[in-house]
């Protein structure tokens, strides 16, 4: 059993954020894996879909408990089905990564990502799978928290789904377990 978490916030105002780019991510992979049995499971602060691919299963995984404590839910489904933190793969938004790029790593620090350092805290690990998304503007932004809280771009949205295919080949290849440490950036996008 492997698990894959998408950092985001609960609530229709956020639900096209940049903050959420994660879940919407776990969409599109969810509707390539025909994962649509979403269901929200209280003891797991979240809603989940099971998958299946290749005779690999896995919980797809919404927290419901806001970005920035995303560890709580991740924890609960760890120690529910005794997984192991290499068993784990969180997509999430990059600020310091340019939109149209992808980082897919085996551990690391939390580069200052909250959601991440929640996680990390809860398992006492850092050595968990992540997906991070690039959403860095090709601006300077006042206030980067309010960046990531607003809506996404015309531009941001159609990064996210050119990015689709190698979203999904990444986790296709986390479910069989081949995946590897790898970056990928769309050619230049315009802001």
């Amino acid at each position: 059993m492997k698990l894959i978490i998408a950092q985001g916030n609960p609530g229709s105002e956020y639900k096209k954020t940049r903050h959420n780019i994660g879940w919407l991510a776990l969409d599109a992979i969810a509707n390539e894996l025909n994962a649509d049995d979403w269901q929200q499971k209280t003891k797991f602060h979240g809603f989940v879909a099971p998958v299946t691919f290749n005779d690999s299963k896995a919980l797809l995984l919404k927290p419901t408990t806001f970005y920035n404590d995303t560890g709580r839910a991740v924890r609960t489904v760890t120690d529910f089905y005794n997984l192991q933190p290499s068993d784990i793969l969180v997509l999430h938004d990059e600020l310091a990564l340019p939109r149209g790029s992808v980082r897919v790593r085996p551990s690391g620090s939390s580069a200052g990502n909250n959601g991440i350092k929640s996680i990390s805290s809860h398992l006492g690990s850092e050595e968990y799978w992540r997906l991070r998304i690039g959403i860095k503007p090709n601006h300077q932004v006042a206030n980067s928290s309010q960046y990531v809280l607003n809506p996404l771009s015309s531009s941001d949205q159609e990064a996210l789904k050119q990015l689709q295919p190698t979203l999904i080949l990444y986790v296709k290849k986390f479910l069989n377990g081949s995946l590897k440490a790898h970056s990928f950036s769309l050619p230049e996008t315009k802001a």
